[in-house]
């Protein structure tokens, strides 16, 4: 009996698995699970007390209980130190020192050449070119929030609320306002530039942002008609209006 039930397993097992018995090449290592290996940090429970001189010390059950003191695999990554040779989103600029994981910097930040390591020689070398640049002798550099800032602008579009009750004209104070208040940018007027036409109308039009006199971006703009925000006072204020009526 116990032989047939063996044999109906079988065939069964090569109906599902076709291949298992007739020694096909890499089936049987797909279906084996390999355990990862790792190191942990442990210590016993219950301490092993002192045995006497030329005796081995005497275990009972509860000293094979363990306490985890440490997982390896779960450690902090380590980090290294690398001084940048060009600008990189998210790291820095040219000549900032870093603090990078060590896979990245080994692994794709120096074969790539895009750092270097902080020795003494080094960081004279990039010394000396931000001394140039603070003095004007050689091209200024966009800083990190720079580079940021012009990414983000590229992707914005701002609305700018003009009344129709009132004839207006658009000016750089009111459309640095609405970049704070909208965007949550601070422009500076002196860094905005608008069309020199006078704009007095609703419409699509542009304006260009300066980022630390460096980089200067083209942002799509529309002035379209103000409308009130529906706060709660407002609609009091819309109720009573309505009840004087």
């Amino acid at each position: 009996m116990a032989l047939r039930l063996g044999r109906l397993l079988q065939s069964a097992a090569g109906r599902l698995l076709p291949g298992l018995g007739d020694g096909t090449p890499g089936l049987g290592r797909n279906l084996s699970l390999s355990h990862t290996r790792n190191t942990v940090i442990v210590e016993r429970w219950w301490k092993v007390p002192l045995a006497a001189e030329g005796r081995n010390p005497r275990l009972r059950r509860r000293h094979q209980v363990y306490r985890l003191v440490e997982d390896t695999q779960h450690r902090p990554k380590e980090t290294m130190e690398l001084i940048l040779t060009q600008t990189i989103e998210d790291l820095g600029v040219r000549g900032a020192t870093v603090s990078v994981k060590k896979s990245l910097g080994r692994n794709k930040l120096l074969p790539q050449g895009l750092a270097v390591y902080p020795s003494p020689e080094n960081k004279k070398m990039f010394e000396a070119e931000n001394q140039l640049r603070q003095e004007g002798k050689m091209e200024k550099l966009q800083t990190k929030t720079g580079v940021t800032t012009v990414k983000f602008l590229k992707k914005c579009h701002l609305e700018v609320g003009m009344k129709n009750n009132v004839k207006w004209e658009l000016n750089p104070e009111i459309v640095c306002r609405h970049f704070f208040k909208n965007l949550g940018v601070v422009v500076s007027p002196h860094a905005l530039k608008l069309p020199e036409e006078p704009i007095t109308r609703w419409g699509e039009y542009w304006c260009e942002v300066t980022v630390n006199g460096l980089d200067t971006v083209r942002v799509p703009m529309s002035v379209v008609n103000f409308e009130r925000p529906k706060t709660k006072r407002y609609k009091r204020w819309l109720a009573r209006q309505a009840a004087n009526k």
